[in-house]
Parts: C-alpha cells; structure tokens; sequence
C-alpha cells in the first residue's frame, strides 16, 4: 500500500500541562461535562461535506470504505490529514513505503523506502529519499533515548510482532510492519522537539547510514558510561503525588489493553476456527441440491449464501488483525516507554536529594548551594516540564487514535452484518417461489 496522503504526518494540538484528574481514562464511558475540557471537540471535528467525502485510513494507513451514507465511519474525517489542528503551517513530511527484499550471501533483509519532504533550514535540499531496514529504525530509536532522556521516544515495532511467526518476509508481515514504521517517524515529526533531533536529520538524509553510525560509535561508549555514573547508585525516597499518578494510570492502563488485546486474539481465533466450520457447511447444500431438482434453486441460494457470510467474516478477521491489534499493541509499547521515562526522572531527582542531603549534613556555612546541586536541580525541572508535556501530547494522540480505531471498528462491524443480513434476505424469494409454486 502506498503512502499516498496518509504519509502527511499531523501535528498535535497542546495547550499546557494538565493535572492528571483531566485526562481520562480512554476506553472509560462518561458524559462530556465529566470528561471536562480535555475532551472539546478541535475545530476540524466540523467539517464540509466536501472534505467529509474524500477517502480515509485508520491510524495504521488501512483505507475505510465509506460508500454507505449511514456508514459510521464517516465521522474519521475529522482526522484529515492535510489539515492542521492548530492552524500553523507544517515543513516536514515523511512517509515509509515500497519494501524491498534484499538477498545477500550472508543475509536476506526487507529495506523500505523513506521519503522525506520539507521546507527546514536544517535541511539542504527540499526532498530525500533513502533506504532503511529495521535496524536502522532502531538505531534512531537508541540515538534519540540517549539524546534526549527527557522526552517520551515513540515506540518501534516488535521484531517479530506475533510469537512464533517466522516468515519476516511474507507480505502480510512486510506491510504490517511498514505501517508500524511509518507511524514510528510520523510521531518524531510532529513532535515539537525530536524532529528537530541532528540524528533524525542523519536518518533521514544519509545515503550511508552505516558510515555515521561507525563514527559515531566512540561517542556513544563514552555518553553510555557518563549517564550509567549519573543515574546509578541512588534511591528515591517517594515519587511526587503528580507523577505517582501518571504511573498508577499508566499501570492501569496496560493492564486494560493487555486484557482487551487477549480477548480479541482469542475472539480472531474462534472465528478462524467458525470460518472452517462454514467452509465445510455451505458446500454440502450444493451437493444436496443435486438429488433434490425441485429444491436445487434455494439450496443453491443457501450455498451462495453461507459462502458470502463465509467472505464477510473473513474480511472482518482481517480488519481486527490488520488494523485493531496493531494500535493496541502499539500503546501497550507507549505505555512502556513512559515508564521508563519516568524511571530516569525518578532517578535524577534521587541524585539531587543525596546531593542536597550531603550539603545539608556538612558542618560549614556555605553562601549558596553548590553548582553541582543546582545543576541537578535544573535536570530535575526540566524532566518535569518535558514529562508533563509529551503526556498531554500523548494523551492528545491517544484519544484521537482510539475514537478513530472505535469508529472504524464500529463501521466494519455494522458492514459485516449488513452483507449477512443481505445474503440471507436474498434467498427468501426463492424458498416463496417454491412455496407458491405447489
């Protein structure tokens, strides 16, 4: 599938830290007014029928069928991505597409193609396109979490995303993960401080990623070791009653969508499993018909039938496949990685405790409090401030993502039952036939 103008990434809207009490929970059902400002409908929510008809995709790239004037997914367009929330013009855009095998004596690998279009002055030309493997995407991801320990860094894919699944290279698994990274860099891009990130820059523009990330190895060791001396060896005495509850909601959280995401596996496998049943099922009306000449045409009809609620189903295991379970799993990576983010602010305000207990405990009169304390003391605000912000940028994503990811479950969902109901409404003609007949 090709990137097309879901590649146009979208920046989010951000008016300020929020306490936690106003960000809710997001699969938690409760009126507007509870849900309070957090959940104002932006401006785009209105939109003309004309930007109401154009084509539409869950977060993921999936293409949703709106041809249905009653269809539910015609709401998704309030997530048009070539218009920007917040009015401000946008001067990047990067898109992952056209994967590629790759096979080599030693290795056979998939590259993708990663297409990057802007009107930045860190860049010097207005368009690159590069090749990049997984690998590569990985190595970003590292190079940002040491660069930038403060932020929350997007979450990559898994390397095998489905346990037990071997084939990296089958088509199914080569577009699944393609999806996974082009949201990966989509989600760098909008965010106000990563994109702007040297290694991002390199990532996207380097014709020989390899040659940087060797030059940059003997940096790398030496920043490794620095930030192990600075974040070892201290123990916070408690959390802050702010960020203790961003890590009990986040702790919940995970626990809802690692529920939610075994029940929907298990939902895909019972209907794989009623797929083979109904295989079985709809032929034996055919062959049935064949000894029965005056019921072979309803017979006939009730084969056709089971056939096409057979397709349905099908087409809707697919859906939650594709495009449900990589979302959840997604956030459940999310959620991960804001803990983490949370164990290193943790720790640096454990260093500055020590730090400030040691200067407390000597006996010396001191006129200001060392340049090391005080420098630890920034550190610590600075986690604060970047934490508070990249969860309400979060928050922001997440609740857009999961309304869409709902609505479009929902439309799915109403489309399968419509081609049931259609398919068994068909043949009520031909058994009246028959019934008026004799």
């Amino acid at each position: 599938m090709s990137g097309g103008a879901a590649g146009i990434p979208k920046p989010l809207p951000s008016s300020g830290p929020k306490s936690l009490r106003e960000m809710p929970h997001p699969l938690a059902t409760s009126s507007s007014e509870e849900m309070g400002p957090a959940l104002t409908p932006s401006p785009d929510l209105l939109l003309p029928r004309s930007v109401a008809d154009k084509d539409l995709s869950l977060p993921n790239g999936t293409p949703v069928d709106t041809s249905s004037p009653a269809s539910s997914s015609s709401l998704l367009n309030r997530l048009q991505l070539d218009d920007d929330l917040d009015g401000e013009a946008k001067d990047l855009f990067v898109t992952v597409d056209d994967p590629k095998k790759h096979v080599c004596t030693m290795e056979t690998y998939i590259t993708y193609r990663v297409t990057t279009k802007t009107t930045r002055a860190e860049f010097d030309l207005p368009e690159y396109s590069v090749r990049r493997r997984y690998q590569d995407f990985d190595w970003l991801r590292n190079k940002l979490e040491e660069s930038q320990p403060t932020h929350l860094i997007p979450p990559l894919p898994e390397k095998f995303v489905v346990k037990g699944v071997v084939d990296r290279f089958s088509e199914e698994f080569v577009e699944t993960r393609r999806k996974a990274l082009d949201k990966f860099l989509k989600r760098i891009t909008d965010h106000p401080v990563l994109s702007f990130n040297e290694h991002f820059n390199v990532f996207l523009t380097a014709k020989d990623l390899n040659a940087y990330k060797k030059q940059g190895m003997a940096l790398l060791s030496k920043m490794g070791e620095s930030v192990k001396y600075v974040t070892g060896g201290y123990k916070l005495r408690s959390r802050p009653l702010e960020f203790a509850a961003i890590g009990e909601y986040l702790d919940t959280f995970s626990l809802k969508l690692g529920t939610i995401d075994r029940i929907a596996q298990r939902i895909i496998k019972e209907q794989l499993e009623y797929l083979v049943e109904l295989r079985e099922y709809g032929p034996i009306y055919s062959t049935w018909g064949g000894l029965e000449v005056e019921l072979s045409e309803p017979l006939e009809g009730v084969s056709a039938c089971i056939g096409n609620c057979c397709t349905a189903l099908e087409e809707l295991s697919e859906d939650m496949t594709d495009d449900f379970l990589p979302v959840l799993r997604e956030y459940m990576l999310y959620s991960e990685s804001m803990k983490n983010v949370l164990k290193k602010r943790d720790q640096v305000q454990a260093e500055y405790e020590a730090k400030l207990e040691a200067v407390a405990l000597k006996k010396e009169d001191r006129p200001k409090v060392p340049t090391d304390v005080e420098k630890c003391q920034d550190r610590v605000e600075c986690f604060n401030a970047d934490l508070k912000a990249d969860m309400e940028r979060w928050q922001n994503n997440k609740r857009q993502d999961f309304r869409q990811l709902l609505m479009g479950m929902a439309d799915k969902n109403i489309q399968y039952y419509e081609k049931c109901l259609t398919a068994w409404e068909s043949i009520i003609p031909l058994l009246q036939d028959k019934t008026e007949t004799k």
